[in-house]
């Protein structure tokens, strides 16, 4: 599994490039199968805001487009501290309409305007968040840092949240879309409930391609004793 894990982290840098600079329609051609897209889109024109989770499973970045494909989209992102690089993030990845949150306030409000006038929202829900905007919850049997953001806003809209990812297929046949609706406890009021049950939603995701998650991203680096691990 590690071996297959360092595979799919090469693929997946290898295939940004591509994700990038080719045509939308090129990056759309490379889903070649979809699971649960149908219900994803029936709750999109429902009109009523969708957050959807994408956490770092398979290529988030071919996912991104599939999703948001002729959806109104705001999709919340980490700007790099290298302003070219930030440059570029905003270029490619709102080429297909989609506005881009940065993670401050300004984002955040992004977003609640945008589930408040029925669109859909865009989150990586497995990033470490600010000290003040996180709770630990476990993760694979493991405290983890986990945001909270995710969970304001579901009590604020009512939106309806999905978690999926696109995922790798063998021999470089293309990608699966996976749509699931997430667990309905995060809606709940009682904040540890929630946040749990976030991750329990990306816990479900990556038990179908666990060698495809990016496992190098440093999840686990905060932990409950205020001590940080790099």
């Amino acid at each position: 599994m590690s071996r297959e894990s360092l595979q799919n982290t090469a693929c997946t840098a290898l295939e940004m490039g591509k994700a990038w600079m080719n045509p939308i329609s090129s990056t759309l051609s490379l889903v070649v199968e979809s699971e649960g897209y149908e219900q994803y889109r029936q709750a999109v024109d429902s009109g009523d805001g969708v957050i959807l989770l994408a956490p770092h499973l398979s290529n988030w970045e071919i996912f991104g487009f599939y999703a948001c494909d002729e959806v109104a989209a705001t999709f919340m992102y980490q700007p790099p501290r290298r302003a070219a690089m930030d440059r570029l993030l905003k270029e490619v990845r709102s080429r297909s309409g989609v506005a881009l949150a940065p993670t401050n306030r300004r984002g955040v409000a992004q977003l609640l305007s945008a589930l408040q006038r029925g669109e859909m929202v865009g989150v990586l829900p497995d990033q470490v968040p600010a000290d003040s905007s996180g709770e630990f919850a476990p993760f694979f049997g493991e405290p983890a840092f986990t945001m909270t953001l995710i969970s304001k806003l579901a009590q604020r809209t009512g939106a309806r949240i999905f978690c999926g990812f696109a995922q790798r297929l063998p021999r470089g046949r293309g990608f699966r879309a996976i749509f699931r609706e997430a667990d309905p406890a995060i809606a709940s009021a009682e904040l540890l409930e929630s946040v749990t049950a976030l991750n329990r939603t990306v816990e479900q995701c990556v038990e179908l391609a666990p060698s495809q998650y990016q496992w190098e991203y440093k999840r686990f680096r905060r932990r409950p004793d205020n001590s940080e691990y790099y």
